[in-house]
């Protein structure tokens, strides 16, 4: 079929045509962004997953809603070796300049503007990377101490203000999360937490890797209780059918059930790999419907690499899932390569998942689950475990 009108989207961070699976958690957040914005009580959000689930497209949506309902928003990307201030003083001129335009908010937002002068000024040295432009001078003793913990508390306290008087948010929509140091979490944290006191309209909706809540966690104790912390996964079969299927049927395209069950198999819900075989599939494929038949129709040149599916940066094959977080990185799935002879498109991606860091292989064309073998001497795997009374006697 025509590749220019392939609605499918694999990439990182590209919107899906079909956010399916998502509406709740959406929902959740869109309510506590409303509760803090009357002054409720309402803990900011944390995203947490592997690549490809889906968490900055989740992320964009959420703050595309925000923005909708009149709140006001930064959207950060944390990249590695960058430091926080670095990241937050831009963005954060640029919302205290829209709210001093808003007549309610206008000294407010000048006082904002004077706190984070100072708060340029005082960390210019700890952090030399930090840059920003104010035409307006330092109010002497408001977020000037040097000290990162109680400036940033003071400066979001003022620049909340602002957003208190025209009865809006500040939303801090920072991705990437897992990248900011920990001693630079602890002040962030901080300051939400005194915000949260004094009921300030301040609130995080952030996205991060697995090791972002132990990092939140060592980084303040009190994080747990702080934050509402979601575990994004792959998609359950409904909403990964809708996710292949909705895009296809917008065109008057549809996908035979065998072709459909045969895909949500092999990539078992997971959201990039989803957007991968629907765009593959409907490339190789003459025309509508999608069948299983079509397998034996060659893919792309790319694709026809020793009958297997296009390698992902940065793969290593027989790398174990969770080798990146033991070395305190980025924890990246290691999708495997195997045939999967029920599908459109045979030489496709199918994940192997790394679910708790269960994921072991694949066997007989399928991802294989099975737990760790036990690390107690007393027990090993095929043997009877010695009873209690056995162990009393000897």
């Amino acid at each position: 079929m025509d590749p220019i009108t392939n609605p499918y989207a694999p990439g990182a961070g590209a919107p899906p045509p079909e956010l399916a699976g998502r509406d709740a958690l959406i929902e959740q957040v869109r309510i506590a962004t409303e509760r803090v914005r009357i002054g409720r009580q309402a803990k900011s959000v944390l995203m947490i997953g592997l690549r490809g689930v889906g968490k900055t497209v989740l992320l964009d949506r959420m703050r595309s809603d925000a923005e909708a309902a009149g709140i006001e928003t930064l959207r950060i990307e944390a990249p590695e070796g960058r430091s926080l201030p670095a990241m937050l003083a831009p963005q954060l001129r640029l919302a205290l300049l829209r709210l001093s335009r808003r007549e309610k908010a206008g000294d407010l937002a000048a006082r904002g503007l004077r706190a984070l002068a100072g708060f340029a000024k005082s960390l210019k040295l700890k952090f030399a990377d930090l840059e920003v432009g104010i035409d307006l001078e330092p109010e002497p003793g408001l977020a000037d101490n040097g000290d990162l913990e109680h400036d940033l508390q003071a400066l979001l306290e003022a620049a909340g203000e602002a957003a208190q008087a025209v009865g809006t948010v500040l939303a801090l929509y920072v991705d990437e999360l897992q990248y900011v140091p920990e001693d630079q979490l602890a002040p962030l944290i901080t300051a939400l937490h005194r915000c949260a006191q004094r009921q300030v309209p301040v609130m995080l909706v952030g996205a991060g890797l697995p090791q972002l809540p132990g990092q939140m966690g060592r980084a303040k104790s009190y994080a747990e209780r702080l934050f509402a912390f979601h575990f994004i996964g792959p998609l359950d079969a409904t909403a990964a059918r809708d996710a292949l299927e909705v895009p296809a049927a917008a065109l008057g395209v549809r996908f035979e059930p065998a072709a459909t069950e045969a895909i949500l198999r092999a990539t078992e819900g997971y959201p990039y790999f989803l957007q991968e075989w629907g765009k593959h599939a409907w490339d190789v494929a003459p025309a509508s419907p999608i069948t299983r038949d079509d397998r034996t129709r060659p893919g792309p040149a790319p694709l026809r690499r020793r009958g297997r599916g296009p390698r992902p940066q940065g793969h290593r094959d027989g790398a174990h899932p969770r080798a990146a977080d033991r070395k305190g990185h980025g924890l990246e799935p290691q999708p495997r390569r195997h045939r999967v002879h029920r599908a459109d498109v045979r030489c496709l991606p199918a994940p192997d998942h790394a679910r708790r860091g269960l994921a072991r292989g694949v066997r007989a064309g399928r991802p294989q689950l099975r737990r760790p073998t036990p690390r107690c001497s007393s027990h090993r795997p095929n043997q009877p475990r010695a009873s209690t009374k056995a162990s009393i006697t000897a």
